[in-house]
């Protein structure tokens, strides 16, 4: 459980091409994908010529069966239409050097798809945002759009399940369950494990996508 870079991309999704179904995570395998994006971002004003791009897919695999979350990675992803921003280290951790060293998106998407079997299981992020950047960058660079159909809102879901009239974030979500950020906010990678422990704590309290 890690970062993915470049390098380590290209032989995973050779090597993913012929994983067998005990490897590769089955539609029938009753799991889900929590997702978090990072993307560049500015204090201020967006610089003329520059667009948010992708900068970590972090995501959490998690058993629905039996509540559990496992597998916990970071994809780091090159960006290709903007720089990294001094506000978005400090924001993010991600420098832009340790950008240039991710995957291209397209084959980050790929390992999506080879890996984790990304567009037939379910995933959920914290609120829409991650649902609409993905969707819109694979658009604008016309990539496959690597997820499925089926997406979970979490942010509404737990506001609805615990009664909560105003959608809040995910840190005062776990505040609000009695829980500590588990490594750094805004880290792709460390915010889908939180958010797959506000899950994993929420079908203890009866949750369920039903």
């Amino acid at each position: 459980m890690g970062y993915y870079s470049d390098r380590l991309l290209c032989k995973l999704n050779r090597v993913t091409s012929s994983f067998n179904g005990g490897d590769k995570i089955s539609s029938t395998d009753n799991k889900m994908l929590i997702i978090d994006l990072e993307a560049t971002c500015w204090k201020g004003n967006q610089p003329p010529g520059e667009v948010s791009d992708i900068i970590e897919i972090g995501l959490c695999v998690f058993d629905l069966a039996d509540s559990t979350l496992s597998d916990n990675y970071g994809i780091i992803v090159r960006p290709t239409r903007s720089r990294v921003s001094e506000f978005c280290t400090e924001l993010t951790g991600m420098t832009q050097s340790i950008a240039e060293s991710g995957a291209e998106f397209s084959l980050a998407c790929e390992m999506l798809q080879a890996r984790f079997n990304s567009s037939q299981i379910p995933w959920a992020s914290w609120g829409e945002y991650d649902r609409r950047m993905f969707k819109s960058q694979c658009e604008e660079l016309e990539v496959p759009y690597p997820l499925g159909e089926v997406h979970t809102n979490l942010k509404k879901e737990f506001a609805r399940h615990y009664g909560i009239k105003k959608l809040v974030g995910m840190s005062r979500a776990l505040r609000q369950l009695g829980m500590n950020l588990e490594g750094k906010h805004h880290s792709g990678k460390d915010d889908a494990r939180n958010i797959a422990r506000i899950l994993e704590r929420m079908m203890e309290n009866g949750f369920s996508f039903d």
